[in-house]
C-alpha cells in the first residue's frame, strides 16, 4: 500500500492498541488514514504509541448497543479491520459452557456485531462518490481452517469468524465492499515470547509482515479480492 494511499479516508481498527493492533495502525496512519481506534481498559493506553495520532473510542465491542452508537457516530467510512478477540487452550472436559461462551463472545460475536454496523455505515454514504463502497477485515486463526487439539473452543469461535467472513462477502457484493478474513499463526509478540521461552521465534510471522497483508486488503487498490481467508503464518 503505498503512502497517501488511503488520504481522507476513515478507517476503524478495534483492539488496535495490541502488539498486532500497534503495528496496523502505524501501517494505515503511513498511508495517510484518519484511524479510529477502540480500547478497553486503561493500561491498554499506557503502552500504545499512536495515541496522539488517532481518535481514540472506549467500547466494550460485545455490547450491541455500544457498538451501534459508536458506528453511528463515526464519519463517512472507507475501512474497518476486526483484531478484537481472546485466545484459551484447556482439555475438552475441562473445557465449561462458560469457557466456550468467553471465546464466542470474544471473537465471534464482537466480529459479527462490528462487521454488522460497519456495513450500515458504509451503505448510507453516496453511492455516486468515488468513496464509496468499503473494506472489512477480520482475524480468523490458523486453527479455524487445520484442527489442533486442546483449544476447542477458540477453534469454533474463529471457525465462526471466517464463517461470518465469507458469508457477509457474497452479502455485499452489489455494495462494492470487499470483506475477507487473514489467518495468523502464532505471532512474534513480546507476549508469545513470554510464554513460550524456547520457540524459534525466528519462525514466527512478525507483526509488521502481518499488517501488510490487511493493509493490502483495505486498500482501494484492492478491487478483487473478497471471501477470502488469506493465511499469514508462512513458513511456521
Amino acid at each position: 500500500m503505498n503512502e497517501n494511499a488511503l488520504h481522507d479516508r476513515h478507517v476503524v481498527i478495534t483492539g488496535g492498541t495490541g502488539a498486532l493492533g500497534s503495528a496496523v495502525v502505524k501501517r494505515f496512519l503511513d498511508a495517510g488514514a484518519t484511524c479510529h481506534v477502540t480500547w478497553v481498559a486503561q493500561r491498554e493506553l499506557e503502552r500504545f504509541p499512536h495515541a496522539d495520532a488517532v481518535q481514540l473510542h472506549q467500547l466494550d465491542a460485545a455490547d450491541e448497543p455500544a457498538v451501534a452508537r459508536f458506528y453511528e457516530s463515526l464519519p463517512a467510512l472507507w475501512a474497518s479491520v476486526h483484531l478484537i478477540g481472546g485466545f484459551a487452550m484447556s482439555p475438552i472436559e475441562q473445557t465449561s459452557a462458560q469457557d466456550f461462551r468467553k471465546m464466542i463472545d470474544m471473537n465471534a460475536l464482537t466480529c459479527f456485531l462490528c462487521c454488522r454496523e460497519a456495513v450500515r455505515r458504509m451503505r448510507a454514504a453516496d453511492a455516486s462518490a468515488s468513496s464509496a463502497g468499503g473494506r472489512i477485515v477480520n482475524v480468523a486463526a490458523r486453527p479455524a481452517v487445520h484442527a489442533m487439539g486442546g483449544m476447542i473452543a477458540y477453534s469454533a469461535a474463529k471457525a465462526a469468524v471466517a464463517s461470518i467472513t465469507q458469508s457477509l462477502a457474497e452479502v455485499v457484493k452489489a455494495d462494492r465492499i470487499l470483506v475477507n478474513a487473514i489467518l495468523p499463526s502464532i505471532m512474534d509478540t513480546p507476549a508469545n515470547r513470554a510464554a513460550m521461552p524456547n520457540a524459534d521465534f525466528g519462525k514466527w510471522p512478525k507483526v509488521e509482515e502481518v499488517a501488510e497483508t490487511i493493509a493490502f486488503l483495505a486498500c482501494p487498490t484492492n478491487g478483487l479480492t473478497s471471501g477470502a481467508l488469506v493465511p499469514v503464518f508462512g513458513t511456521a
